[in-house]
């Protein structure tokens, strides 16, 4: 029996498009000479829909999606997930389709509802195993989450007298270290059952999410036999054959599907990878053709900018530099050779005239003083009414630069550098970032992102002579301490017992806990470690909790 993983992007809502793809996948894998093609979680309707889900029509599109997919795929048994409704309720489901028809479907039993999951916000769970013979073989099929659960599928397929395949149709979202999780547990379900393991997940940007594919076969002794693509649409296919008295033996078809040599054992050029696709699928998802970005001649600025260009093109990006009296040539200059490197459109706008009329104005009011961080942030705002203006007039998405040390601690101007439609950096650590910087200029072989920038003490360029480090830790330090707090969930005590100094963890938790305000305001940005702000950690405004205050 061929098998066919069918991993590719599918956009949420599309049910017309995602369905069409289906159709062609399904088509080539014939042509291939597969049995059964395998597409991911919720591929019919995209993953994840939310709030969609709460409409009857929306569910019933999904229906006819799939019935329409079996009519004119008769020749391959296909396997898709989709969004099901029936007189119990609604239901994340898988369909097989066989000889034109829906032969079976299986309904997702384990429903995560942690971090970015929502699952049981929609869904009921189902309480049946689904199992088909093809070619002589026994197949099962599971959701998922169905297989991280592996005592629970224990006894769940504790009635099935044989499996040689355990299909697993997924949507499993991207994170730092995620992969070698999936590698774990596919492995450890399928030396449980003794048999193959096919998992087939979904690439692609939805919002704040980025799915990495990298669907992979394993084989009974736990052995990835092969592995998709990561970040990009790739068809893997495998031969299970039977042999007597032994298990089925499953072996990869190298005619088909080429090793994945896209991606090193790296962490900086996964996440790389993941900015790349996360920013190319929301630009184009939400109907942008090109995004604008403030140039400040700093490295959070440049760093996007890279990112936006390997995503969409230089042609498709517009940088701009808004200079006040407090940046220094060097850092405007840097500016424009980033824009030259990248070969993108740049203009300069210097906001030195704006800001003393808007000064002179604000004079008006008593106690206005040009020596406060209001003045500073004032730049900051002018320079953000500037990019939204122009987003306005030419149909521009603004990609906002801050990262997530500056998010964390509230280290940005509200309605100023916070301002945009999509965060690119927004869950990317400032020591990441320098990684990240220095990673572009190895991947293009030469100075894309200028040295200068990278080895400059980063600074807002507000004031004269400013430097992060006046209001912050130096940065090693401060991400210990937030990677600790938001990812970990560690309390001051415990961070100060790791041996992190005592007056800078509590002055960053009071920063954190302070500047949820401002963070609920912020544009939405891609996940890429295992807590992001936003849907993972979702924290009350109003909160005057602390570890200790009890």
């Amino acid at each position: 029996m061929r098998i066919a993983l069918a991993q590719f992007n599918t956009s949420v809502g599309d049910i017309r498009g995602n369905t069409e793809k289906i159709k062609k996948l399904s088509a080539e894998a014939y042509d291939l000479g597969a049995d059964i093609v395998v597409f991911p979680e919720m591929s019919v309707c995209g993953y994840p829909p939310e709030d969609l889900l709460l409409k009857k029509h929306f569910l019933e599109n999904n229906r006819l999606a799939v019935e329409h997919i079996a009519k004119n795929c008769p020749d391959i048994v296909v396997v898709a997930g989709f969004a099901e409704l029936n007189e119990n309720g609604c239901f994340n489901s898988l369909a097989v389709l066989q000889n034109g028809e829906i032969s079976k479907i299986y309904r997702k039993s384990i429903l995560p509802n942690y971090g970015v999951f929502d699952e049981r916000r929609y869904f009921r769970p189902g309480t049946e195993t689904v199992r088909i013979m093809i070619k002589g073989m026994a197949v099962a099929f599971t959701i998922c989450e169905d297989v991280w659960r592996l005592k629970w599928l224990d006894s769940f397929f504790s009635e099935i007298p044989r499996i040689d395949v355990i299909i697993n149709i997924s949507a499993s979202p991207f994170h730092v270290g995620k992969i070698k999780q999936r590698q774990e547990i596919l492995s450890q379900c399928a030396k449980h059952f003794q048999c193959a393991v096919a998992y087939c997940n979904l690439i692609g940007g939805q919002d704040e999410l980025v799915f990495d594919g990298r669907s992979m076969f394993v084989d009974s002794s736990g052995k990835v036999v092969c592995q998709a693509h990561a970040f990009a649409e790739d068809m893997l296919l495998a031969d299970l054959t039977s042999v007597e008295n032994k298990k089925p033996r499953l072996k990869a078809v190298a005619a088909a599907s080429k090793p994945d040599k896209s991606l090193p054992d790296d962490h900086i050029s996964e996440v790389y990878n993941a900015l790349v696709l996360g920013v190319r699928d929301y630009v184009r998802k939400s109907n942008f053709s090109k995004v604008i970005i403030g140039l400040s001649g700093g490295i959070d600025s440049s760093l996007t900018a890279a990112i936006a260009v390997s995503a969409l093109g230089a042609k498709n990006v517009v940088g701009v530099t808004m200079p006040s009296q407090f940046n220094s040539p060097d850092t405007i200059k840097d500016a424009q050779v980033l824009a030259d490197n990248l070969d993108i459109e740049f203009y300069a706008l210097p906001i030195k005239v704006v800001l003393e009329q808007f000064n002179k104005l604000l004079t008006e009011m008593a106690d206005w003083d040009k020596n406060t961080v209001a003045y500073e942030n004032l730049q900051a705002r002018i320079r953000g009414s500037i990019l939204m203006s122009l987003s306005n007039r030419y149909g521009y998405l603004v990609l906002t630069t801050s990262n997530k040390s500056e998010t964390a601690v509230g280290y940005a101007t509200l309605y100023g550098d916070t301002a945009g439609g999509f965060a690119v950096l927004k869950d990317v650590l400032k020591t990441m970032i320098y990684q990240l910087a220095e990673y572009v200029n190895e991947l293009h072989h030469r100075e894309v992102i200028p040295v200068s920038v990278i080895k400059r003490p980063p600074t807002a360029e507000l004031r004269k002579n400013q430097k992060d480090t006046d209001s912050l830790p130096e940065y090693d330090i401060l991400d210990k301490i937030l990677c600790g707090y938001v990812e970990q969930d560690k309390s001051a005590s415990e961070l100060i017992r790791d041996g992190l100094p005592e007056d800078r963890v509590n002055q960053i938790i009071g920063m954190v806990d302070r500047n949820e305000y401002k963070r609920r305001q912020s544009p939405p940005g891609i996940k890429i470690t295992p807590k992001a702000f936003g849907k993972d950690r979702r924290m009350p405004i109003t909160n005057l909790y602390t570890s200790e205050n009890f």
